[in-house]
């Protein structure tokens, strides 16, 4: 199929794990088939894709048994590592038939801490597209566990749709998108388009997880919300069915729709995502939440608003910023360390400890979670 002026040029796909295997756990040819095929050929178009696809542990878990005592993390470990190579393969070999060349990049949370780490791999995502190449790229589930681990790669994906600036992230999973469930009987709608903005229709979402998969609808819509307000529209829809992507990229309504916003600078959306990759904590008294919220100006966090420092941070780390009473308010980065930060509480006419360039503070109408500032350090 021939899309005549598609609506993005440049999109992270992300394929849920029950999308391209069987009920059996095995990986399904056909659908895969059918998703490399309209992959293939909006890439000829010229349409930028990355494509960030689950499915090792499934394909794994189809060609090796490993007995019910074995260890959860060793389990997660073999299976992964041995089923990546069937999925990229498989990849590979189906990507060959319509002339595309792709690679792997397998990745890692710790991956994106480190801010120059980060734009290196930035560099190699934006050469190989450049080249034509489309990365195929997959959490490191043999070296990634406990709080190493992405929560699942609906949070993967929408951290490479935010890094790579692209037009849309499209999320394939085996719903047809976000179902309406707060009426009582009668057929269950589809929510078509979402204000991210809007935080009531989370209260019609049941927050279960998939079958095989790590990740439920309540987080593919807390990423949603997360990137459209960044400028990113996100689509979430149903990848068995046939053709959904040239429907997606010629604007036809299919699925759920992130509407989005205006774009926010690069640096603050890498900020943005940092929750959970914080080196430390500082606690910040009323009067500096106060002026780091205002709308009207734009504030740096200087160490007299600052009451209280956790963890132990050096220049360059990202550290979490939380309220009086616990709230994670944001995040930033560094401009020195943790030892040299309390040195300094307190005082007047010092430079800021995190600059407003490299902040960012959550909307002042986003549900915080409260949390003990060390719980993550």
């Amino acid at each position: 199929m021939y899309i005549h002026d598609p609506v993005y040029r440049k999109i992270v796909v992300k394929i849920g794990t029950n999308v391209i295997t069987t009920p059996s756990g095995e990986l399904d040819q056909g659908i895969l088939e059918q998703l490399t095929t309209q992959i293939a050929r909006l890439r000829n178009q010229g349409v930028e894709v990355l494509l960030v696809s689950s499915g090792a542990v499934g394909a794994g878990r189809s060609i090796l048994t490993l007995p019910n005592s074995y260890p959860p993390v060793a389990r997660r470990q073999v299976l992964s590592s041995t089923g990546q190579i069937r999925l990229i393969n498989t990849y590979s070999d189906l990507f060959e038939r319509h002339g595309v060349l792709i690679a792997q990049i397998l990745v890692t949370k710790s991956d994106f801490r480190d801010r120059q780490h980060y734009l290196n791999m930035r560099t190699c995502f934006t050469s190989l597209l450049q080249q034509g190449i489309i990365p195929v790229i997959n959490e490191n589930d043999a070296v990634s566990v406990t709080e190493l681990m992405f929560t699942d790669n609906d949070e993967l994906s929408g951290l490479i749709a935010s890094m790579m600036h692209v037009d849309a992230h499209i999320i394939l999973s085996h719903v047809d998108g976000v179902f309406d469930l707060s009426s009582s009987g009668g057929a269950q709608q589809i929510i078509r388009e979402i204000d991210p903005d809007d935080r009531q229709f989370q209260r019609s979402i049941q927050p279960g997880k998939s079958e095989f998969g790590r990740g439920g609808m309540l987080t593919k819509c807390h990423i949603g919300q997360k990137l459209a307000r960044f400028g990113i529209t996100v689509h979430i829809a149903n990848g068995r069915t046939p053709g959904i992507l040239y429907d997606l990229l010629s604007g036809k309504p299919a699925g759920t729709k992130f509407l989005a916003q205006e774009r926010t600078h690069g640096r603050k959306q890498w900020l943005a995502h940092s929750e959970g990759m914080e080196k430390g904590a500082v606690i910040i008294n009323a009067g500096a939440e106060a002026a780091l919220r205002s709308p009207t100006e734009a504030n740096s966090l200087l160490p007299v608003g600052i009451e209280e420092v956790r963890g132990s941070f050096y220049k360059g780390d990202i550290i979490k910023i939380c309220s009086m009473h616990g709230d994670a308010i944001g995040y930033g980065m560094a401009r020195y360390s943790a030892e040299e930060t309390r040195k300094l509480l307190g005082h007047h006419d010092q430079k800021p400890l995190i600059h407003y360039d490299y902040l960012y503070i959550n909307s002042a109408h986003h549900d915080h979670e409260r949390r003990n500032p060390e719980e993550t350090l």
